[in-house]
C-alpha cells in the first residue's frame, strides 16, 4: 500500500469520481491512476469505487471508510512534514495563501509586508480564485490557508474561522444624483443600472437578496470579476456599483464617490480556512493573528481539533 495510491483515491472522490479531472490536478495520466486504484483495491480485498461499464460512479460502502481514513493519513503525513520543517528551519519555509481578489488587493498587502519583514526567509505564494475555489485549493493541499467570504458549498474537512466583517457602500461617479439624496434607499438605488459581483461571490447574493425582500427588481447589468473592474465601468458612466467598503480608496478612486449602504445590505464575513487536524508552523499562527488578532494560537488549535473526520456520502 502506497501513499500515492491513497492520494489518487482521495483526488478521484474529490473531483466527483472523474478520473480525468483528478489526473489533470495531479499532473499524471488517467490509466496510471486507474491502475494504482485497482492495485489498492486488490490489496484491500474489496472495491473502493462502484463502477458501471468500467466507469466510476461512486464509492462503495467500505470505500467510504477507505477515503475517510486516507484523508486522515494524508493530513497526518503533511503534519509530520511541517513538524520536521519547524525543527530544521524554525523561521524558514513557505506559506501558500489562496484568496479572493478583494482580500489580495485591499486587505493583505500591509499584512504581508509586515510578515515578510518578520520572516524574511519564508516564501510567500498567492493563489487567486472565488471563495469556493480558494477553499478547494486548501482542501486539495495546494494551499496552506484560504482567506475569502462564504462558499457556495460545504467543505467537511476544512475549518473556517471568521476574521473580518465587510460592510457595503454604493460607488458612483463624481457628481452622480445619488450623492444629493438625503436618505439612501433601495428604491433610489434601483433607479440606476447596477454593476455587481459575479454570482460566485457572496456579495452578489447579499445585494440581490436585499432587493428581493423589498419586492424590488434591480437592473443588474452584469457581474464583474472584481472590484477594480466594477469601478472602471462606473467611471465610464455605465452604472453604479455596490461593493465592500474596503474596495473604495479615496486616494486612488478620485473620480468616484462612496456612500455607506450598511443599513441596506447585510455584510459579508471573511473566513480564514484551514485543513482540520493539521499541524501548523509557528509563522502560520503569527500570520493568522496578524489578519485576525482575536485568533490566538490556542483558539486556532482547538478549532482544528474540534472537527471529526466526516463520513463520506
Amino acid at each position: 500500500m502506497k501513499l500515492q495510491q491513497l492520494r489518487y483515491a482521495c483526488e478521484v472522490f474529490r473531483h466527483g469520481n472523474h478520473i480525468s479531472a483528478a489526473a489533470e490536478t495531479l499532473h499524471t495520466s488517467q490509466p496510471g491512476i486507474s491502475k494504482q486504484i485497482k492495485l489498492l483495491e486488490s490489496e484491500l480485498g474489496f472495491e473502493i469505487f462502484s463502477r458501471r461499464r468500467n466507469r466510476i460512479v461512486g464509492l462503495t460502502e467500505p470505500g467510504r471508510e477507505v477515503v475517510s481514513v486516507a484523508q486522515r493519513i494524508l493530513s497526518d503525513v503533511d503534519s509530520l512534514r511541517h513538524l520536521g520543517e519547524d525543527f530544521a528551519s524554525p523561521n524558514g519555509g513557505s506559506l501558500t495563501i489562496a484568496t479572493t481578489y478583494t482580500q489580495a488587493r485591499y486587505v493583505l498587502p500591509k499584512i504581508i509586508e509586515r510578515f515578510v519583514k518578520r520572516y524574511p526567509t519564508v516564501r510567500i505564494g498567492l493563489r487567486q480564485g472565488d471563495p469556493t475555489q480558494v477553499c478547494e485549493m486548501v482542501d486539495a493541499g495546494h494551499a496552506d490557508i484560504a482567506i475569502g467570504t462564504e462558499t457556495t458549498r460545504a467543505f467537511p474537512n476544512l475549518v473556517m474561522l471568521p476574521c473580518l466583517r465587510l460592510s457595503r457602500s454604493v460607488i458612483v461617479k463624481r457628481g452622480h444624483p445619488l450623492l444629493k439624496v438625503k436618505k439612501l434607499t433601495l428604491e433610489e438605488i434601483a433607479k440606476y443600472p447596477i454593476i455587481s459581483y459575479d454570482p460566485a461571490y457572496s456579495g452578489y447574493w447579499r445585494v440581490t437578496e436585499a432587493f428581493r425582500k423589498a419586492g424590488i427588481e434591480p437592473n443588474v447589468i452584469f457581474g464583474a470579476v472584481d472590484a477594480d473592474v466594477s469601478k472602471t465601468y462606473v467611471e465610464h458612466g455605465l452604472g453604479i456599483a455596490i461593493l465592500t467598503t474596503i474596495a473604495f480608496d479615496p486616494a486612488h478612486d478620485r473620480g468616484l464617490r462612496a456612500r455607506d449602504a450598511g443599513h441596506l445590505f447585510a455584510p459579508s464575513t471573511s473566513y480564514i480556512t484551514l485543513r482540520a487536524n493539521t499541524y501548523l508552523r509557528k509563522f502560520v499562527y503569527d500570520f493568522i493573528k496578524s489578519v485576525a488578532p482575536d485568533l490566538e494560537p490556542d483558539v486556532v488549535k482547538a478549532a482544528l481539533k474540534s472537527v471529526k473526520a466526516p463520513r463520506q456520502k
